[in-house]
């Protein structure tokens, strides 16, 4: 997983059938090619200078340049303190190149070719919570890429080597000297900007736009999203900021505070979409409302409006198939990514509508994800003059996981596949080829469990789900469905047991808190029943089962907040 960045070349080669590894690699480094690509060409054409001879082409015989800089200049406003680009950024091919390992991201094809779209081959990651507070700061270890797209910089006409020396791996200028470089000195360098004494913590600019975060203990990271410091948002959304970085003794409220009185008002900033994704974390009432508005705000950063496509899946209703439209037409294909997320929610017809068109996208992997997304729509119902398309993105989908089939995940992408497709011999082998790579993958006990008992494999469904639990004992899924077992077997005392266990263990859980509040009702525990599915709508308020349940028992429409 860390050798692709780490080395030149690198072709994992695993062979799921004998569980070996047959790597080959061109140097365990990252050298020129890595970026540059295949340098053969750029040696012939360094000779035939050597020469005297006419260079064969103005490429330098490099497969592409990196050449996003030649001929920009950036220009700063007098009036603003800001600089402006001029012309403007063309392509974000630099960025790409850089993102392939300065990303989150997952490896879906081998054989990446210098130049083309990074998502012909990889799946940056969107911000989801435990990589991204809801703000989109970094949390998990994201590295830069996802943080640098949510900025105003990047939107800008930025890129990477405006700041960075990619040869020395140094900044172009020591400390506020690189940001002085589109930023005037004398407007942001002086007390009156950042409130602190010259030269003291906090005073710096990255101290207050790019703070660190430490991963391994050792390896320090600076955001890239240079957002403006917001400790309203860590009073009301619970998310960190720069302030209380440094004033660790202080209260988020302080910090607020401090900044209205020094601005006079709130602080705002480029990225608006805390809230939003905030809402849809908690599962607030007003989430939909706030994922769709944000999706239709063009000027929001894309990797914040794919996200917020994405979230839609968790709000399958008809009004959300507009939204999932605009998203599959959008000119980004991260949104075009997120939209596919949400189009798994949808009904087969609709689903079947809308992703067939995305079987011509021009990038491979968005076709791939539109063909996993079509794989259990049965090939009679699709138009005849698409069958082709359909298989091949299809294909793509499966050699995507087979390229990481020494991965458990992988293996229950692969398994769920062929589930979906009705294939049951060839979804068994491959969730236990996962529980052989890692015995604790608690996703593929529940997929195999759940695809042995639909198959009428109940006894070995009943020793597969004890095997994960004496693994797991936490695991909530396993034990909501044992009870569910136990409900099958109208042994309702031991499944309220279970059940409740799996509610205790995921109380965020909706479905687990809804089956739970149903048994007990049947057990004609109906007090124990009427509270925990208020507990349960605590902690998911707007999903709509436990809403609709409420207002059955209760005759009450609203749901307790």
């Amino acid at each position: 997983m860390c050798a692709e960045c780490h080395s030149t070349n690198l072709l994992k080669n695993y062979d799921p059938a004998t569980h070996s590894y047959h790597t080959t690699w061109s140097e365990i480094d990252v050298a020129c090619e890595a970026c540059h690509g295949p340098g053969s060409r750029h040696v012939a054409w360094a000779r035939s200078k050597e020469h005297g001879e006419q260079p064969p082409d103005a490429t330098l015989g490099l497969p592409f340049l990196l050449d996003d800089r030649a001929g920009a200049q950036w220009t700063i406003d007098p009036h603003t303190g800001n600089a402006s680009r001029r012309p403007a950024r063309q392509t974000t091919k630099e960025i790409e190149t850089c993102a392939r390992c300065h990303a989150r991201r997952g490896q879906w094809f081998a054989g990446y070719r210098f130049g083309e779209p990074l998502m012909n081959t990889h799946l940056p990651a969107l911000l989801e919570e435990g990589l991204y507070h809801a703000d989109g700061q970094i949390d998990g270890e994201v590295y830069e890429y996802g943080s640098f797209l949510q900025s105003r910089m990047f939107h800008a006409g930025v890129t990477c080597s405006d700041c960075h020396e990619p040869h020395s791996l140094k900044l172009r200028a020591e400390g506020d000297g690189i940001c002085a470089r589109c930023h005037a000195a004398e407007k942001y360098d002086k007390a009156t900007h950042h409130h602190h004494t010259v030269d003291s913590p906090g005073s710096h600019c990255v101290d207050c736009h790019m703070p660190a975060k430490a991963y391994m203990v050792i390896d320090p990271r600076r955001d890239h999203s240079f957002r403006i410091p917001r400790p309203d948002f860590s009073v009301q959304l619970g998310t960190p900021n720069a302030c209380n970085g440094c004033h660790v003794k202080r209260s988020a409220s302080w910090a607020a505070d401090t900044l209205r009185r020094w601005l006079g008002r709130d602080p705002g900033g480029y990225q608006r979409f805390a809230q939003a994704l905030h809402s849809a974390r908690s599962g607030a009432p007003e989430a939909k409302s706030k994922l769709l508005e944000l999706l239709r705000e063009t000027d929001q950063p894309a990797v914040a409006r794919a996200t917020a496509a994405a979230e839609l899946a968790l709000w399958p209703s008809p009004d959300i198939e507009p939204a999932v439209e605009i998203a599959l037409a959008d000119a980004n294909p991260l949104i075009r990514a997120g939209g596919l997320r949400a189009l798994e929610s949808l009904p087969p017809d609709r689903r079947a509508e809308l992703g067939l068109a995305m079987l011509d996208d021009p990038v491979r992997l968005i076709r791939a994800l539109a063909g996993a997304s079509l794989a259990d729509i049965p090939p009679a119902n699709l138009p005849s003059r698409l069958l082709p398309r359909w298989e091949r993105a299809t294909e793509d989908y499966l050699a995507a996981q087979i390229l990481n089939a020494d991965e458990p995940g992988a293996q229950v992408n692969i398994g769920n596949f062929y589930a979906g497709r009705g294939q049951i011999a060839q979804a068994e082998s491959a969730y236990r080829e996962a529980l052989a790579l890692n015995p604790d993958w608690v996703p593929a006990y529940v997929n195999l469990i759940d695809l042995l008992r639909e198959s009428g494999q109940e006894q070995g469904s009943e020793a597969l789900l004890l095997q994960g639990l004496s693994r797991q004992p936490r695991a909530a899924a396993l034990h909501h469905a044992l009870g569910l077992l136990q409900v099958r077997r109208k042994d309702l005392s031991a499944a309220l047991v279970s059940l409740k266990r799996a509610v205790e263990l995921a109380p965020e859980n909706a479905r687990f808190v809804y089956v739970f509040a149903v048994a007990l009702d049947s057990a004609q525990r109906h007090k124990e029943a009427m509270s925990t599915l208020k507990t349960g709508l605590q902690h998911s308020p707007s999903d709509r089962a436990l809403q609709q349940l409420w207002s059955l028992w209760s005759g009450n429409e609203s749901a307790p907040r």
